[in-house]
């Protein structure tokens, strides 16, 4: 019998084993190593194996950089590994803005609007009951959402405050303003109809027990579309340490009045509430104010820190047009007469003001920065702009915004050879000359191929004697956006073309030149 010896082949795999097994074997190493944040390059490099060197840091550090992401980014990396699988749910920075069903919410049916709120309202909810974490720094929502669904917003409240929101962003959109959401008395431990008199008085500042011992921790509250009573504003106010507050179209905020030394308060901006009458602030730090809306009466007392201020006083429209109350800068600058020699930020809003030939304009000694809102086809706007250079003699920076309407004026039957002709070379000669020695960055915001346009530009460019930058910026920032037309993107292209050719070659080459 022929000794074939010992065939060490059988205790061998065969290839096709040695692959499957192999194969097998690096499955299981593979979830053990996506457990522990290891991964492997594979056999083309060699085998190296790479360790995720970011998972082995502690919870706190990866949920802070959570928080830096968007909340559906941050619920995304649950898949990453078990190590991320429900840190996302610990997030500090709640921040829920839909833009893809927000762009183009207003075309969509109405039955299709209310499945897409309540889409949103379903993801906010499921959001709150899933989050895990102690704290959260920041709480937003941005949706078109009314009072139908004040139930789950009152529970988003409570929740933020349960949480110690520093930050808190309800920034709504209501068809009209009496459908907005509104900020409950009884989120704060408050009885509905409470009166100054009452939160001044036995009323314990905040509940020792219950969601809104969270306001304590609140330092920015902007809400927008939600009705807010001025008695819930002012608690907040008094017994918060917010620092900056902003109300965006509040339908029955009537007045707003402040009188307490002791509050971190610094930044108010209050724009478009309609039933507005009366902001008293007195004794307070207050070092920001903005108010954009029709007049109102505006008191001011002990406002030391008050360094900022933007007015846009709109017009009162009436059905009958010599009815209509005009806007000037008198009312806001009498307003503000103890406070104008301190501050150093001043915007304003002056598209819809009669130039008042009379008025003396009192000196702002200590303005820096001046942002001017205007209608350049006006020969008002050269002569306010004028009078702002000469009110100002150590202004650093001017901001011009350029609102110019092509459409609205074609529709009066103004062409365009008579808007070029609306700022005539002989009104522009009228205007006073004033040499200005500190100014030394121009910036024109909205500008367009417009002879009129230019003529601002050259005023400018003839009083500016020590002027170092000039920045032309044919973009319009405020209506930028995913609905901006074709037209529009023309008009910037023409601006841009037209500064080159007509301002480039004026500007003298001491002045940098610059066009966005």
């Amino acid at each position: 019998m022929k000794n074939r010896g010992c065939r060490t082949s059988q205790f061998l795999p065969n290839k096709k084993h040695e692959k499957r097994s192999k194969t097998k074997k690096k499955e299981n190493l593979g979830k053990k190593q996506k457990d522990k944040g290891e991964f492997s390059s594979g056999d083309r490099n060699g085998g190296v194996s790479y360790v995720d060197r970011i998972s082995e840091l502690p919870d706190g550090i990866l949920v802070s950089i959570l928080s830096c992401l968007l909340l559906k980014e941050a619920a995304a990396t649950s898949v990453l590994s078990r190590r991320w699988r429900d840190l996302w749910a610990s997030t500090m920075n709640l921040n829920f803005e839909d833009e893809k069903n927000s762009r183009d919410f207003k075309e969509v049916k109405p039955n299709i609007q209310h499945r897409k709120r309540r889409s949103f309202v379903s993801l906010v909810d499921r959001a709150v009951q899933q989050h895990t974490g102690p704290l959260i720094e920041r709480f937003r929502a941005c949706f078109f959402l009314d009072r139908r669904f004040a139930r789950s917003i009152d529970g988003w409240i409570e929740f933020a405050m349960k949480k110690r929101v520093q930050i808190l962003e309800l920034e709504f959109s209501a068809a009209n303003v009496k459908d907005n959401y509104t900020f409950s008395h009884e989120l704060l431990g408050l009885e509905t109809g409470s009166t100054r008199k009452d939160l001044h008085s036995g009323i314990p500042s905040l509940r020792s027990s219950g969601c809104s011992i969270g306001f304590k921790s609140l330092k920015v509250l902007n809400l927008r579309h939600v009705n807010v009573a001025g008695e819930v504003l002012e608690y907040l106010l008094m017994n918060c340490p917010v620092e900056r507050v902003s109300v965006v179209a509040a339908k029955n905020l009537v007045d707003i009045r402040v009188v307490s030394p002791s509050i971190a308060w610094k930044y108010l901006a209050i724009e478009n509430c309609p039933d507005l009458k009366t902001i008293e602030i007195c004794n307070a730090d207050i070092v920001s104010f903005t108010y954009i809306g029709v007049a109102i009466n505006l008191l001011l007392s002990n406002v030391p820190l008050l360094a900022e201020v933007s007015i846009t006083e709109l017009e009162i429209e009436s059905n009958n047009f010599f009815d209509s109350i005009t806007v000037s800068v008198e009312l806001p600058f009498t307003q503000l007469s103890c406070y104008l020699s301190q501050l150093k930020y001043l915007t304003m809003d002056i598209s819809e003001a009669v130039y008042n030939q009379d008025y003396v304009f009192p000196i702002l000694a200590n303005l820096k920065y001046l942002e001017l809102t205007c209608e350049p086809h006006y020969v008002s706007a050269l002569r306010y702009l004028t009078s702002f250079m000469k009110a100002s003699p150590y202004l650093q920076k001017l901001v011009l915004k350029m609102n110019i309407i092509t459409s609205w004026l074609e529709e009066m039957g103004i062409g365009k050879t008579d808007m070029e002709e609306i700022v005539t070379t002989e009104q522009m000669e009228t205007v006073a000359k004033c040499p200005h020695h500190e100014l030394k960055v121009i910036e024109i915001v909205g500008y367009r191929a417009r002879r009129f346009a230019a003529k601002h530009v050259m005023l400018l460019l003839k009083n500016a004697v020590a002027l170092e930058k000039l920045v032309i910026d044919p973009v319009r920032h405020q209506s930028r956006g995913p609905s901006m037309v074709k037209e529009d993107i023309d008009e910037e292209m023409k601006a841009r073309n037209h500064a080159m050719k007509h301002l480039k070659k004026i500007v003298p080459s001491t002045v940098n030149f610059v066009c966005l």
